[in-house]
C-alpha cells in the first residue's frame, strides 16, 4: 500500500518552507494538521479515509519509539488492516514495558510486558501481533467492536487463530480477561463485514439457533450461490443487505433473479440491512414467520 508519509517541521524546513509559509499553508488549507508537529498534505489527505490518516500518524509515531516499544491496541489494528467500526481514532495507542501509562490528546501508552512472540514489523515499525492485538482490544473493546476486529483479523490472517489461546493465557493477569475469553469463542473469520458480525451478535442475544456461514449452494439452472447464512434444519437463508442503498437497477435485478432461484429450491429468505441491527427483534420476527411458511409447506407435502 503506497501511502504518503507524515510531513513535519523539520522536513519542510529541510525543502525550503519558512515558517511564515508553514503558517500561510495551514492558513489556507494546503496542509492539514494531523497532530502537533506532523502534517499532511491536501491531496494526500483528502485521499485517506479516517483510518488511512490513522495509519499515517501511527507509522510516524512507530518510526520515533524506543526499542521495547510497540504501537498496540486499534492503532495496530488500523496497521494490520483489520475493519475498525466505531472505536475512536484520536489517539495513537503505544504499549512499553512500564509501570504507568499516559494519555495526551494524541497519544496513548499502555504500560505492559512482552512476551515471546508478541511482536512483528509493519510498514517499517514495531507493532503487536495480530494474536496479541485481537486480545488487548477483546479485553479493553465493547464486544460489537472486538468482535468485529477479531473476525476481521481471522479472515485476513487466519494463521493466527491457533496463537490466541496462547495469547489470551499469556494475558492472564491483566484486566479484561473474561471478556475477552468470551470474545475469543464467539469468533469467526467465515464473516466477510462488520455487519455479517454484528449479525452475528444479534442473533446470539435474540436466541436464534446459530446458522452456517458463507454456504455455497447449487440452483437449478447450474449456478453457484455463496449465502451470508444458513439454516439448513429450516431451509432458510439470511442476507445482510450492507450495500443496498448503493447498487444500481442491474444490481437489484441480479439480487431478484438470485433470491427467485433460491425460492425455487424451496428456500425461504429473510434480509435485513444496518438500520435493522439496531432493532434486531424485526429480524427474529422475520426469522419466526419464515420458519412457520417453511414447516406449512413440509407438512403439505408430506400428505
Amino acid at each position: 500500500m503506497n501511502e504518503p508519509e507524515a510531513l513535519t517541521r523539520q522536513s519542510l524546513t529541510a525543502n525550503g518552507t519558512s515558517d511564515n509559509d508553514l503558517r500561510n499553508s495551514l492558513r489556507t488549507g494546503a496542509l492539514v494538521m494531523l497532530a502537533r508537529g506532523v502534517y499532511l498534505r491536501r491531496a494526500d489527505y483528502d485521499a485517506l479515509d479516517e483510518a488511512g490518516h490513522h495509519r499515517v500518524r501511527a507509522r510516524f509515531a512507530g518510526s520515533r519509539l524506543g526499542p521495547d516499544e510497540a504501537i498496540s491496541h486499534v492503532s495496530a489494528a488500523v496497521l494490520h488492516d483489520l475493519d475498525i467500526w466505531k472505536v475512536p481514532l484520536t489517539r495513537v495507542h503505544v504499549s512499553r514495558p512500564r509501570r504507568s501509562g499516559r494519555v495526551t490528546a494524541h497519544l496513548h501508552a499502555h504500560p505492559t510486558a512482552w512476551d515471546e512472540g508478541d511482536l512483528v514489523t509493519v510498514r517499517g515499525v514495531a507493532v503487536t501481533s495480530v494474536a496479541r492485538t485481537v486480545v488487548d482490544l477483546a479485553r479493553t473493546l465493547p464486544r460489537d467492536q472486538a468482535v468485529a476486529i477479531g473476525d476481521s483479523a481471522l479472515r485476513l490472517h487466519p494463521n493466527a487463530g491457533p496463537q490466541l489461546a496462547r495469547a489470551l493465557e499469556r494475558a492472564r493477569h491483566r484486566t479484561g480477561t473474561t471478556a475477552a475469553a468470551s470474545v475469543l469463542e464467539f469468533l469467526d473469520g467465515r464473516s466477510e463485514s462488520v455487519g455479517e458480525s454484528l449479525s452475528r451478535i444479534r442473533m446470539r442475544e435474540s436466541g436464534l439457533p446459530a446458522p452456517d456461514l458463507q454456504r455455497e449452494v447449487v440452483v437449478r439452472d447450474g449456478r453457484r450461490y455463496r449465502l451470508d447464512f444458513f439454516w439448513d434444519g429450516h431451509g432458510i437463508v439470511g442476507e445482510f443487505d450492507g450495500n443496498i442503498k448503493y447498487r444500481d437497477r442491474r444490481d437489484i435485478l441480479a439480487e431478484k433473479r438470485r433470491e427467485d432461484a433460491l425460492r425455487d429450491l424451496g428456500l425461504e429468505v429473510v434480509r435485513w440491512n444496518w438500520a435493522e441491527l439496531d432493532r434486531f427483534e424485526v429480524v427474529a420476527g422475520r426469522f419466526a414467520r419464515a420458519v412457520a411458511r417453511a414447516r406449512g409447506r413440509n407438512a403439505v407435502s408430506a400428505r
